[in-house]
């Protein structure tokens, strides 16, 4: 009977990850791979959820407070005026929100442009909204955007481009210059953009999220998406938001009442008090990540991984590995498990080969098999926990120590 799947659900196969975790749970593996929080979100919104379901917010429900307070945030982070009545549509996370939005704006046939590496959610839902996506490819170490390889991807069937910034997973915060070609882009082209800004609160360093709606003449052809998620470590709420136009924004609502109908009802009245969090939590959150970022990074390149790029932002950090090593990357992180207990993401699985740029030979793309990317959104138990098991296979100089195996 598999003959009656459609097509696309053919398609699609298990991820990496997905194929690695039945692994890692039997070598009781630390888990660096999955990008959410193994410590407490913070008491005072746990206490809001806990209110609202007590308060019987238990129904079908839209908070409109919420959408309120985004247009709020969204003036004083980026300067745009956001009508909160019109402009919002609230979701079961960006994840929804985002595939609300391909399938608000995407025909059959439509070309959807991407950076690579990217977030592996994204082609699927241009793949089900039947879209062709068309990739461009950051150029590594650090991750730059090359003018001419977006120039040369974009044709009269670009529908969209597709923006994360802060990155996942190369944690690369896209600079003003970057956002700007990606802007006149879209302005000369007449294409939209859909942005996925769930680690906008995150960022280090000097750097700051800018949101591509900001600019000139692209807040009327951008579709913000975020999330609670990230932000205040509860993934599992799901209570996520698009900003868009008000044509699109209505087309989103419309379209996630089909599917889900309505966000979680007592996350949307703890989401309103989390938004409110004073400024010291943000500035909390950052310096925070930011430390865990900077003991991975220092652990990570101690034991001999090759960090040429040090997360501007987000949660993860995508290393490569060391050049002594001949395993591919998921051979590198099965070996991990098993022999050091520690799981995290082979880097293929956000690489794509069919990229746009044909006249470039296969060879250019071997770093695709060389990148692993690792969550630092654990607790300092959790990242100290992994340095010992590393350790404990690391040679007289430091450096990790793996071998093949055949088991």
């Amino acid at each position: 009977m598999e003959e009656k799947l459609s097509t696309v659900a053919k398609s699609f196969t298990s991820s990496p990850i997905q194929e690695l975790s039945h692994l890692a749970q039997r070598c009781s593996a630390i888990n660096l791979a999955e990008g959410f929080p193994d410590f407490p979100a913070p008491a005072h919104i746990k206490t809001a959820a806990v209110s609202a379901i007590n308060s019987d917010f238990n129904q079908y429900r839209h908070v409109q407070g919420l959408c309120d307070h985004l247009a709020i945030m969204a003036k004083k982070m980026h300067g745009l005026d956001v009508n909160p009545l019109t402009d919002i549509a609230i979701c079961c996370g960006q994840t929804e929100a985002f595939a609300a939005a391909v399938f608000a704006i995407i025909d059959r046939g439509d070309e959807v442009v991407l950076f690579d590496p990217s977030y592996e959610t994204y082609e699927g839902c241009i793949t089900m909204a039947g879209g062709i996506p068309v990739f461009v490819a950051l150029d590594p170490p650090h991750w730059t955007l090359d003018p001419n390889k977006l120039l040369q991807s974009v044709t009269r069937r670009t529908k969209a481009i597709v923006l994360n910034s802060p990155q996942n997973p190369t944690g690369k915060v896209f600079s003003k210059d970057e956002l700007e070609t990606i802007a006149g882009v879209c302005r000369t082209w007449n294409c939209l953009a859909i942005t996925d800004e769930v680690y906008e609160h995150i960022t280090f360093e000097n750097e700051k999220h800018i949101s591509l709606a900001s600019f000139s003449g692209m807040q009327e052809r951008t579709i913000i998406t975020s999330s609670l998620s990230k932000t205040f470590s509860v993934t599992g709420w799901r209570v996520g938001w698009a900003i868009a136009p008000a044509f699109i924004a209505s087309a989103i609502r419309n379209i996630h009442v089909k599917i889900t109908d309505s966000a979680p009802a007592p996350f949307q009245e703890a989401a309103l008090t989390a938004l409110r969090s004073p400024s010291e939590y943000f500035e909390s959150l950052r310096r925070d990540y930011e430390s865990k970022r900077d003991y991975i990074v220092k652990l990570l390149a101690g034991i001999g991984f090759k960090i040429e790029f040090k997360p501007q932002g987000s949660i993860f950090l995508f290393a490569e590995i060391p050049e002594s090593c001949l395993l591919s990357d998921v051979e590198y992180v099965k070996e991990l498990i098993k022999q050091a207990g520690v799981v995290a993401v082979p880097g293929r699985g956000f690489f794509h080969t069919n990229l746009s740029m044909k006249k470039i030979s296969q060879e250019d793309f071997s770093y695709q098999e060389r990148y692993i990317r690792f969550a630092f959104c654990k607790s300092d138990t959790t990242l100290a926990a992994a340095a010992q098991k590393l350790g404990k296979l690391s040679d007289a100089t430091g450096r990790l120590k793996l071998h093949h195996s055949d088991t």
